[in-house]
């Protein structure tokens, strides 16, 4: 907005009156936190959100954004009824047996109550804030406004795709103040530790949840965020360690879909060491695909191969052909022999991540949204596991994951199916071909065939193009006074002694001079244009 000149225009009255005052001397950093906050729950989202992308920001811009707070005061529980009464027709008294009027948490977009079903199951009902759906939609429509202008006046905003940012970044808020979306996610997430005696996921009540209200199982347990009531409880701090980092690796290698957003307020530890996952608002989804080839990128970093890794990130998608990929190789060695099996007590994993997004806009390599959501995850779960054990090596952990994929994709039964796969996409092709060569002889009967060039260099083509129309127009001028000449002699010749108003006049001087200034006129044209 700065260099759109838009801050400028807004703040030209306040200048003049603010002459001799006190300069801020806060980071950029810090004013940009601060304007986010005060902008509100779209913006802070959004800041929350851009605090993931290592890539696409400054680690002073991340370090501020990540601070991020939309902690604000409670909305009234008047208003709590008139949600409950416009989602579903009834009074909040009919709906449940124990309602406490006061909420437990309270953010920019919803607030959670503890209440107690008719038929006795204690929950947790999380309420949207009246009207904060439409304010976040009038809010990323100006922001997609903004970046649109963003990218036709500014080299860099095109350079970055910034209206593809914005979308990405609408898209992921959109999603999260869908609560019924919300559900969805808790409820598949909960399929994947459906035997597991290590994670739980709380149930979540359908008939009394909507898309702005959600009620899930009420439970119990202690924060990882509050480390001392931890000890004080006896949980051993290497199982939970452990378990979280075995919890995300499963999630994201091998059922691709994942809790994009696994920081401790979203985690409970209750008896056996038992992990509970929370708030599923922000999920990341990797398909088939992207998630055999971020397999084989795992796999590759295991077994140090540095080809392996260069050949699952072009599978990916992400590298762009004018890439120098023998520049990449050596960064990407590099960053291997740094990073592979180091314990946390030498090494941050965000600072790992940092320098592999910091490679990656080097090479002009653009990280997916799942991708970077990936990242995000993985640096969260960093900030905890390396609280509750900083000699824990993830890689260590990772690496059965890897294993085990690198045994399902030659499994047997997986290859059957590839190749069944492909036999059936060959068949299609074979059954098609008949048709396809009937209607390629009918188009080109119709002398409709269509042929598409590409030039490497039009501008030099269309210079070349210019100089031969240039010297054709010089030939073609230099002919037609040739013409015109030559038939006014030979006009002469054979009029002989015959007297004509016409030839009493120096015919042939008059249009010697004309052609000579208009060839000289022509020459010196082209001439100029520097292309003959």
């Amino acid at each position: 907005m700065r260099e759109l000149g838009l801050l400028e225009l807004l703040s030209m009255p306040k200048r003049l009156f603010i002459e001799g005052k006190e300069i801020d001397r806060r980071s950029v950093g810090e004013r940009l936190r601060l304007f986010l906050e005060e902008l509100g729950p779209t913006f802070i989202k959004i800041g929350q959100i851009a605090s993931t992308r290592s890539d696409l920001f400054p680690p002073d811009i991340i370090a501020e954004l990540e601070k991020l707070q939309d902690n604000v005061p409670p909305f009234s529980y008047e208003e709590v009824k008139k949600v409950f009464h416009s989602e579903f027709g009834i009074a909040v008294e009919e709906m449940f047996d124990e309602f406490q009027e006061k909420p437990v948490a309270a953010a920019s977009i919803g607030q959670v109550h503890v209440a107690v079903l008719k038929t006795g199951e204690k929950v947790a009902v999380k309420i949207q804030r009246p009207n904060i759906r439409k304010i976040i939609e009038t809010d990323l429509e100006i922001l997609q406004e903004i970046a649109t202008l963003a990218e036709r006046r500014l080299d860099w905003a095109a350079k970055y795709q910034l209206k593809e940012i914005v979308h990405e970044f609408s898209k992921s808020l959109k999603d999260e103040i869908d609560y019924a979306n919300e559900g969805r996610n808790s409820e598949k997430i909960a399929k994947q530790f459906i035997h597991s005696h290590k994670v739980y996921i709380p149930k979540v009540y359908w008939q009394y949840s909507s898309s702005k209200i959600l009620t899930m199982e009420f439970v119990e347990g202690v924060k990882l965020t509050n480390i001392e009531k931890v000890d004080l409880l006896g949980f051993d701090r290497k199982v939970i360690a452990e378990r979280i980092v075995q919890t995300i690796f499963q999630q994201i290698l091998l059922d691709g879909f994942f809790h994009g957003d696994p920081h401790p307020g979203n985690l409970l530890v209750t008896g056996k060491n038992k992990i509970i996952l929370m708030d599923f608002g922000m999920v990341g989804r990797l398909s088939p695909q992207m998630r055999d080839h971020f397999g084989s990128f795992i796999i590759a970093m295991m077994l140090q191969s540095t080809d392996g890794v260069i050949k699952a990130i072009i599978k990916m998608g992400l590298v762009p052909e004018e890439a120098n990929l023998s520049l990449l190789k050596s960064d990407v060695d590099t960053l291997r022999e740094k990073y592979y099996d180091v314990p946390f007590s030498q090494l941050s994993l965000g600072e790992a991540v940092n320098d592999l997004f910091t490679v990656a806009s080097k090479h002009g390599i653009r990280i997916p949204t799942d991708l970077s959501l990936v990242g995000k995850a993985l640096l969260t779960m960093e900030g905890l596991v390396e609280r509750l054990d900083p000699e824990l090596s993830i890689i260590r952990i990772a690496e059965p994951f890897g294993r085990q994929l690198l045994i399902e994709r030659y499994h047997p039964k997986q290859i059957a199916g590839r190749v069944w796969g492909n036999l059936l996409e060959y068949g299609e092709v074979v059954t098609e071909l008949p048709k396809s060569l009937k209607e390629f002889s009918s188009i080109m009967k119709q002398g409709k065939m269509r042929v598409e060039v590409s030039l490497s260099d039009p501008d030099r083509l269309l210079t070349r193009m210019e100089r031969v129309s240039n010297r054709l127009s010089f030939s073609i001028v230099l002919l037609s006074f040739s013409i015109i000449m030559v038939g006014l002699i030979v006009g002469s010749a054979l009029a002989g002694d015959t007297t004509t108003a016409i030839w009493q006049l120096p015919t042939v001087e008059i249009g010697f001079a004309v052609a000579l200034v208009m060839f000289i006129w022509l020459f010196y044209a082209i001439l100029k244009s520097g292309r003959f």
